[in-house]
């Protein structure tokens, strides 16, 4: 790089300045050169160049001194510029050579770096090699190994769910392996969440009851075959007696023999020596129950494994004492599903229940409930119909509840299922929700005959009903005598109520637009046979009917009011009649 030497002080440059002779430098150039070593000497404190060494502020400081002394120079400008070409050709070489360095040194710090990751990569890969060389392996000993059970196995029939010719292909063979595998898997991985801890517990308890009752039949059974012996031994006596022509007299012979036998000590310590054929055919009837018991379980749970989920729903329903006809099975068989399909589960254990259960008997409450429920969300309506019909569920308001909102939800089938729930809730003495359910069916009529003969019904009860399943002729219904009996509803109390709602305003004015329309003396016989409204009551109709801008319904129902009473609407003011109100209150 280039460099200008400076001189090592200003005293130095002043003594080569005073010996130079005067007739070189001039007065002019003297202070042209002084002021460039002051420029000098300030850029290079200001930039802080080092004393030695090359530096990059201070080639810089000098080119730009260069510069200006050959701006100033006349003579040999070209010489110097020539020089200046010369040094800045050389010093960009160098720079040039230095940045080839550099970038050399990069590219061996990169190559170096590029070195050890493929050192890593080849150990990586050696490694991965060994595994698929160990993978390889282990794979032919497996086929090896899959090969040999196969030609060892002797096969009399062929596999179930397989045609002949899949039966004789390996591929089929293995497909159907895997599957059955991954279904075991699965029935498996179902049964640990499905068992009850609630039927263990029970099992258990019967089992220990099973036990104690089997220790008392053992203990009389060891009775019974003492007393068999010595029955026996008394037996043989006589029948030697009769055979040797009755010599000795019978009291001596029976006498001879109790003695005989208490002199052999027959007790239950000898009771091992009977012969076993005599209650090889008899044995205790709490023994049988307990195996019985223990064999239907393991036959339950192996078929349930096997998905074989028709003949464990028929075991489930006919287990002993009913113990696999609760919840917890129903709950084992939602959990799992058939092939595509077929029936679901679940609705073959319903079924089996059904069919299996006795006359007369019926479903706990909770299961009656959860077999409805998952037997309506798989269509199955018409078992549902059966359990119903047949009486083999128990009926509860939440059961009615359930058919009631299915009803609601899918009008295919609304209604059969409100005529399910009409049967429940009526079985239930839930007479306005019977009567609501022959409602939503269109069976207002038959509503109306249904609710003359319940006793327990009140106006609430009629005003719920008309709120859930508003309709005007079943309010004419409601509130008009029937037979010769008195209606079911007070016309005053219904139309009071209604008026409030504007929901239901409407029926209330058509009610009484119907009174209306058919001549004052069947609005009045209404009123007046109205006993469960007072005058207030009609009154406050009056008043709802301004308010609903029905002044005509209003002004015909005061004036009956107020005729009653002696006195009669000489104005059409409502407010007039409101000031005659006291004279009939």
């Amino acid at each position: 790089m280039f460099k200008l030497q400076s001189c090592s002080s200003s005293s130095s440059r002043r003594e080569e300045r005073r010996s130079t002779p005067d007739i070189l430098i001039s007065d002019t150039d003297e202070r042209f050169f002084q002021s460039l070593y002051e420029f000098i000497e300030h850029e290079k404190r200001y930039l802080r160049c080092p004393e030695e060494g090359p530096s990059e502020q201070r080639h810089s400081i000098y080119c730009s001194v260069f510069n200006k002394v050959i701006s100033r120079a006349t003579a040999y400008k070209r010489l110097l510029l020539t020089i200046k070409a010369e040094y800045d050709d050389a010093i960009r070489e160098l720079k040039r050579r230095e940045d080839e360095a550099r970038m050399t040194q990069r590219t061996l710090a990169a190559l170096t770096s590029n070195l050890k990751s493929l050192t890593s990569c080849q150990r990586r890969a050696a490694q991965l090699r060994d595994r698929v060389s160990a993978l390889h392996r282990e794979t032919a000993e497996l086929q090896e190994e899959l090969k040999t059970q196969r030609l060892s196995v002797e096969q009399s029939t062929w596999i179930p769910g397989l045609t002949v010719a899949e039966s004789l292909d390996p591929e089929a063979l293995d497909g159907h392996l895997k599957h059955l595998e991954a279904q075991r898997s699965a029935l498996l991985d179902r049964k640990r969440h499905c068992v009850s801890l609630e039927v263990k517990a029970e099992l258990d308890d019967m089992l220990q009851a099973t036990a104690h009752h089997r220790d008392q039949l053992s203990t009389e059974n060891n009775r019974l075959k003492v007393l068999y012996k010595r029955l026996r031994l008394v037996c043989d006596r006589l029948s030697s007696w009769e055979e040797e022509g009755a010599q000795a007299p019978l009291e001596e012979l029976l006498c001879a023999t109790l003695e005989s036998i208490r002199q052999s000590k027959v007790t239950e310590d000898t009771s091992c020596s009977i012969d076993a054929e005599l209650f090889g055919g008899e044995e205790p009837t709490g023994v049988d129950e307990f195996r019985l018991l223990t064999d239907s379980l393991d036959r339950f749970i192996e078929l349930f494994d096997s998905a074989q989920y028709e003949d464990a729903a028929l075991l489930a329903a006919r287990s002993p004492r009913g113990v696999l006809r609760n919840l917890d099975t129903m709950q084992m068989f939602t959990g799992v599903k058939g092939p595509p399909g077929s029936v679901p589960p679940v609705l073959l254990f319903f079924q089996a229940l059904l069919i299996t259960a006795p006359a007369g008997d019926e479903l706990s409450a909770l299961l009656s409930l959860q077999a409805v429920r998952f037997a309506l969300q798989h269509g199955a309506s018409q078992l549902v119909t059966h359990a119903v019909t047949q009486k083999k569920l128990n009926f509860s308001e939440d059961l009615g509840d359930i058919l009631t909102e299915h009803a609601q939800k899918n009008p295919g089938v609304t209604d059969l299922c409100l005529a399910l729930a009409t049967i429940v809730y009526e079985a239930c003495g839930l007479d306005r929700k019977t009567a609501l359910s022959m409602c939503k069916r269109g069976l207002i009529h038959s509503a109306i005959e249904f609710m003359n003969h319940c006793k327990n019904l009140t106006a609430e009860d009629c005003v719920w009903i008309l709120y859930r399943s508003p309709s005007l002729s079943l309010l004419q219904l409601l509130t008009e005598p029937q037979r010769g009996q008195a209606a079911i509803l007070s016309a005053g109390i219904a139309c009071s109520t209604l008026l409030t709602d504007p929901r239901q305003q409407q029926f209330a004015l058509q009610l009484l637009d119907s009174f209306v329309s058919r001549g004052r003396e069947v609005l009045e016989e209404v009123i007046l046979e109205d006993c469960s409204s007072s005058v207030d009551v009609w009154a406050n109709v009056a008043s709802l009917c301004s308010q609903l801008d029905r002044a005509d319904l209003s002004r015909a129902i005061l004036c009956l009011l107020l005729d009653q009473s002696g006195t009669s609407l000489l104005s059409p003011d409502l407010e007039e009649a409101w000031l005659m109100e006291h004279v009939f209150l």
